[in-house]
């Protein structure tokens, strides 16, 4: 047995980044994900610069330990075959638009027919009880209109989306841990249901925790907005040779800080004493942390400061991330064989489990890799595989 989902099996078929992320987390976590394709592939398949056909490396980093099934589902052999491996399914999930899953006649009520225990999950743009519920979901959308954009002005002087791809991410994750919870009733009771995460909704969710403000109180007047986290001061610091993150946030943290720079009378100036009073005057202290860490080396102020246990970090460039001692330690980065290509860098599953241990099985597939033996487990005939393929029903 490895991992905690070791025997549930997951029909993905969504596409980009969203769905992908979360189905990789169930599979990481030993869930046999099917991977469903269209004949011309994820999209995702074609992005960044390959050393194989439909092999780039976002779709390396978002589809190991699943296995690909091309199924062309605007033909009905095609749709029988995904219905019988949806009898023996715990997890249907989606991510089209109400419209074109109903058309293919694979929505909820369908499936509940034919499998009363499974999860069906609609990993949507947005909620189906609202006027957007037909238009599409992207993540340059979604930073858009849950006001990701308008947040980054303070920073850049004009709206800016956020360089990773956040909203898919962050839904992805919401699309993981809801199917985690919906599986869990299933195994209680024996009864399935419908999961509906959309985009839009969980990206405000997400970022209202800090940003919903005085709103809390009072909706229709209310000021919205974290001020801190909305300062163009709030930056990581210029030193003599590079830039600190530098956080002296409980009142300890803040004497030590003060003691360290020279400036004692910082840690008994009534704006600056308590965590409460640095809330309300952040501006003033991240002006004189500012004024008081250029002067001396980034590698001086780290080492006083972890004999201090006052939080600081480098800023570091993209490149020394790959050389970061902590993750060789914890080995984040490794090799993975991938057939065609050779070796390629995977990031290691970062949850662990003591008894059921996530793990790497197999790397991203081909396009329609295990397309025969999947149809095969599904109970269909060699003539019936044949019959598809042939017709372009199946790849």
């Amino acid at each position: 047995m490895t991992g905690p989902l070791s025997g549930v099996r997951v029909l993905d078929l969504t596409s980009t980044i969203m769905g992908p992320y979360s189905t990789q987390i169930l599979g990481d976590m030993g869930a046999d994900v099917i991977k469903v394709e269209a004949p011309e592939g994820d999209v995702m398949r074609g992005q960044g610069s390959a050393r194989a056909p439909g092999m780039g490396p976002v779709h390396l980093a978002l589809n190991r330990n699943k296995r690909s099934l091309v199924l062309d589902l605007q033909q009905e052999s095609a749709r029988r075959a995904l219905l019988r491996l949806a009898r023996t399914s715990d997890v249907f999930v989606h991510s089209m638009r109400p419209g074109a899953i109903a058309r293919l006649g694979l929505g909820y009520e369908q499936l509940r027919e034919i499998n009363a225990r499974i999860v069906y999950c609609r990993a949507v743009g947005f909620g189906a009880d609202g006027p957007y519920a037909e238009r599409p979901g992207y993540d340059d959308l979604m930073q858009g209109l849950s006001g990701m954009c308008a947040l980054n002005t303070v920073l850049a002087g004009e709206p800016r989306y956020t360089p990773t791809a956040i909203a898919d991410k962050a839904v992805g994750l919401t699309v993981a841990y809801a199917l985690l919870g919906a599986l869990y009733h299933a195994q209680r009771t024996g009864q399935g249901q419908c999961v509906e995460v959309p985009m839009f909704e969980s990206m405000v969710s997400f970022l209202m925790v800090e940003h919903l403000g005085d709103k809390t109180y009072d909706f229709d007047h209310g000021d919205f907005g974290y001020p801190r986290l909305l300062s163009p001061k709030r930056k990581p610091f210029a030193t003599k040779d590079g830039h600190l993150c530098v956080l002296p946030f409980t009142d300890r943290h803040w004497r030590d800080f003060a003691a360290l720079v020279g400036r004692p009378d910082w840690a008994t100036d009534a704006r600056l004493s308590t965590v409460k009073a640095r809330g309300e005057n952040f501006e003033l202290q991240y002006s004189l942390m500012a004024e008081a860490l250029r002067e001396r080396p980034s590698a001086e102020w780290l080492a006083d400061m972890e004999r201090l246990s006052i939080p600081a970090a480098p800023a570091v460039r993209m490149a020394d991330v790959f050389a970061d001692p902590h993750l060789s330690a914890t080995k984040t980065f490794t090799q993975v064989e991938q057939p065609t290509i050779g070796k390629v860098t995977q990031i290691k599953p970062p949850v662990t489990f003591s008894a059921t241990p996530s793990s790497i099985r197999r790397p991203a597939p081909r396009l329609g890799e295990h397309s025969e033996e999947i149809l095969r487990e599904a109970g269909l005939t060699e003539s019936e595989i044949a019959e598809m393929k042939s017709s372009g029903a199946c790849v």
